[in-house]
């Protein structure tokens, strides 16, 4: 056997070896740890908690200390947040590679939640942006309890006063998404034509709305049973993919956001304008390793062997554009469709029901 065939096959056996090794680090769970006890004098309030991997048995309910703000942060009594696929990943574990920067054997932060509207209860010395009594809504990391703190110059601002605690909670991270997917990512235009894949889900129907606000003409692929809802959300077309797949259509789109990974990068080329751009957003959770990682790092491959441009990107909540979606809301351009309501209480039935991929547009916890 010739020296470079030796040494491809123990680098290939070094890869195999390191792979296994990996696959059984990050595959380890540890069990629950114990609930810590409240501290003297600490001022007791619900929290969800995840200090361990597993839904719904990682989650639970539990009373801790009740946050106190500091000169330069504001306290929030939280009425109703949402949960997104984000926490479910956090939560189950899932894909296992995840754990890498989550926590090994067990979650690295217990807290949960990120998407939030609720009341300003208190605010600190320095504080001029906010009062008491503000309605505010954004994202703050462990929303999904009774009382948060955030920062005065964090992603909060002051909520559509025409949208209910509920429907602000579903914006942040959703309609986030979808907004910076359509616009930054995608680069949309007046008069293009935009196709939704997914047009159903919680990122989903806040695209078909900002979408049609940006002046597109929108087209939504969703089951038979949101067919109607999708048309109500403004979409001029809407594809049931159970009788149709969209990319054996004669149609030819400017973009499209893809939040559901149903249909290969080389299908959906067929039917994309030369210059056009496929937007990843989502993906196939099947895989206990890899999940929808698996289709990020092929579409960076697919991407060099076709003309439309590929794109996948990872939204960042800001400020900024919490006040344009804000705006949308006002104008009556965006609205929240929600699926289910849970009482905190049942944050973990909520997160096995989200995983199990059949809930459309939000669901929403509700906390008090």
């Amino acid at each position: 056997m010739k020296l470079r065939y030796k040494i491809l096959n123990v680098v290939a056996a070094i890869f195999v070896l390191g792979y296994a090794a990996l696959a059984i680090t990050v595959s380890h769970d540890s069990p629950c740890p114990p609930v810590p006890p409240l501290a003297a004098g600490a001022e007791p309030m619900r929290s969800i908690t995840q200090r361990c991997y597993g839904v719904p048995q990682g989650v639970r309910v539990e009373t801790v200390a009740k946050p106190v703000p500091g000169d330069e942060q504001v306290l929030i009594k939280v009425h109703a947040s949402s949960i997104n696929p984000v926490e479910w990943y956090g939560t189950s574990g899932q894909p296992r590679i995840m754990r890498l920067q989550g926590g090994i054997g067990l979650p690295s932060d217990w807290r949960l939640g990120y998407d939030m509207a609720g009341t300003v209860e208190a605010v600190g010395a320095k504080v001029t942006r906010f009062k008491p009594g503000d309605e505010v809504y954004g994202g703050v990391h462990g929303a999904l309890a009774a009382y948060v703190v955030a920062r005065e110059q964090g992603n909060i601002v002051a909520k559509p006063e025409n949208m209910s605690f509920e429907e602000a909670a579903g914006i942040p991270i959703a309609a986030m998404t979808a907004l910076q997917g359509l616009r930054d990512s995608g680069g949309i235009k007046a008069g293009q034509k935009v196709l939704i894949n997914g047009a159903s889900g919680g990122v989903g129907t806040y695209a078909v709305q900002i979408a049609k606000a940006f002046g597109a003409e929108v087209t939504g692929v969703c089951s038979t049973r949101n067919v109607e809802m999708v048309r109500s959300l403004g979409a001029d077309h809407v594809i049931d993919y159970t009788r149709e797949d969209f990319t054996q259509g004669s149609q030819r789109y400017d973009l499209i956001l893809d939040n559901v990974g149903s249909q290969g990068f080389f299908d959906m080329a067929d039917v994309m304008k030369p210059d056009g751009t496929i937007v990843i957003v989502g993906g196939s959770k099947a895989g206990a390793m890899l999940g929808p990682i698996k289709r990020i790092a092929w579409s960076k491959i697919v991407g060099k062997f076709i003309e439309p441009r590929t794109a996948f990107f990872i939204a960042e909540v800001n400020r900024a554009d919490l006040e344009f979606l804000a705006t949308l809301a006002r104008q009556g351009k965006l609205r929240t469709i929600i699926d289910r309501r849970y009482p905190l209480e049942q944050t973990g039935e909520a997160l096995q029901y989200l995983g199990e991929g059949h809930a459309r547009a939000k669901v929403i916890i509700t906390v008090d």
